[in-house]
């Protein structure tokens, strides 16, 4: 182990993580996500072999959506009998296990606390599944007069909702269509990148005994719509989608080095933060610059990247958020990596599962573990709302020789950010198109296709392309040739939303 020039008692080190899986027979068995985060911290307190969280100074509880609570970090502290000074629930985000997990990791730096907790849970199967039924459930009582967390739809242009382009599922297609573009592929190029990545990911959720769905698909299975695989946003199916419909906890106990010592943990059990970097993008996606690349997600993987000299292949074993293709897709160009990576230790959001915002609680525990294995060191990159918020952390078998307290890597991120298009709700003429997507029903059929556009006078709109248009839909889903670029004409519907036709 190398020598660090910090202090013992100022080592950020890792020394326990805990997960727990919820699959009740009954309905009314499932456990409620407080319950599972209690679970999920013990478990962790178990693996690091020594009695540490009456000691815990710090507790950050990510944010969770499949039930409402009054302040459920404090009830979660009192759960555990423990009154950290530090007591934080996040917001919507899921990039935010990755940040706290990092600034937890600088409190013990500073010398704020000893000892810090991270976790999170979800238990939206149960949710669901007792909702559907009409089953009560014998949960803390629901805070129904707790406002919930804004999301999607409150950040975006009154265009984009009336079009349905306001939720991760429709967004997240205008950057896939866009950087496959920009790297001169055909759809059916990137569809096949896809299928073989997301394959990946399956391969490792078979083995991960935490994972939700435990199958290695073959790339073809993925990408090929069916009755089990219906198309949910051109070119997604379900196969390449987050599953949120899960139950699941996961949580993660630092402490320092000296401390770690003391309580008689074994240096091999212990993992060390390097440092991390995070920035963002507006939550507005249609005020960006542009679609085929992220900002944000550039500066700080290329932070992450000059902690370990500046190359993506000096990371042992990675993880790649992976609400849709398009994000390690783009992700893994910036790394320098090939098609070949390994993206994931974990299994992804659509195999391992998506418990909200709290995925990458879980990668980071299976990160542990494979660097314990004899990995030497990672990289955790998490990214929230529409590739809008971005935190990586590289995590090591040896200790930092120093952890910087700068985080934010935005002032990077601005610097490469061009002027982003005047969005304007209302638009008549040819334009040509920036970015697509075709939303579907359950039933496999489009609902109406959408694009992105730009107009002569080089503005930004979006635009209806109705379902009875078969000639402009297949024109814009063929798989040999890339929407981006054809030009059509705007007209304006009886609704007031704009309607585009293929030229």
């Amino acid at each position: 182990m190398t020598a660090s020039a910090l202090p013992p008692d100022r080592i950020p080190v890792i020394v326990g993580v805990g997960e727990i899986v919820d699959r009740p027979k009954e309905i009314r068995d499932g456990l409620e996500p407080l319950a599972l985060l209690e679970q999920a911290i013990r478990r962790a307190e178990n693996d690091a072999g020594a009695r540490l969280i009456h000691d815990a100074g710090s507790l950050d509880v990510v944010n969770f959506l499949s039930w409402r609570y009054r302040d459920p970090e404090r009830l979660l502290a009192q759960r555990l009998g423990i009154s950290p000074s530090h007591c934080h629930y996040g917001p919507v985000g899921g990039e935010s296990p990755i940040r706290f997990l990092h600034e937890a990791a600088l409190r013990i730096a500073r010398g704020e606390c000893q000892v810090a907790v991270v976790c999170g849970a979800e238990a939206q199967s149960t949710a669901t599944k007792a909702e559907r039924a009409g089953v009560q459930l014998p949960w803390t009582p629901f805070a129904h007069d707790v406002e919930e967390p804004k999301r999607g739809a409150a950040f975006q242009k009154p265009l984009a909702v009336k079009l349905g382009v306001f939720r991760p599922v429709s967004v997240y297609p205008f950057y896939e269509v866009a950087s496959a573009a920009r790297w001169g592929q055909t759809p059916r190029q990137a569809l096949a990148e896809s299928g073989e990545l997301w394959s990946r990911f399956s391969a490792v959720a078979a083995y991960n005994p935490n994972a939700w769905l435990k199958r290695h698909f073959a790339p073809e299975e993925i990408t090929t719509a069916s009755v089990d695989n219906r198309p949910i946003a051109w070119p997604y199916t379900k196969l390449m989608v987050a599953n949120p419909m899960v139950n699941m906890g996961a949580a993660l106990i630092l402490t320092s080095l000296a401390k770690a010592r003391a309580a008689g943990i074994a240096d091999n059990r212990m993992i060390y933060p390097l440092g991390g970097a995070s920035a963002e993008d507006p939550r507005d996606y249609l005020t960006r610059d542009q679609f085929a690349e992220s900002h944000p997600q550039n500066a700080v993987l290329q932070a992450a990247m000059n902690l370990v000299g500046g190359t993506g292949a000096a990371f042992d074993v990675i993880e790649l958020y992976s609400c849709f293709p398009c994000v390690p897709k783009m992700a893994r160009r910036t790394l320098g990596l090939g098609a070949d990576v390994e993206p994931t230790v974990t299994g992804g959001l659509t195999f391992f599962g998506a418990p909200l915002n709290t995925y990458m609680t879980h990668a980071a525990c299976a990160m542990v573990r494979r660097l314990r294995g004899g990995a030497r060191r990672g990289l955790l990159y998490g990214q929230g709302g529409f590739v809008t918020k971005h935190h990586a952390l590289v995590i090591s078998r040896e200790p930092p020789s120093s952890l910087s307290q700068e985080v934010s890597v935005q002032a990077e991120a601005d610097r490469h950010r061009s002027a982003a298009p005047e969005f304007v709700s209302e638009a008549g003429g040819n334009a040509k198109v920036e970015s697509f997507t075709a939303l579907h029903g359950r039933n496999g059929e489009v609902e109406h296709g959408v694009v992105m556009l730009r107009t002569e006078q080089d503005k930004r709109t979006l635009a209806r392309v109705s379902a009875q248009d078969e000639a402009t839909l297949v024109r814009l889903m063929d798989l040999d040739r890339t929407p981006v670029g054809t030009v059509g004409t705007i007209t304006m519907a009886a609704d007031g939303v704009p309607q585009w036709r293929a030229n």
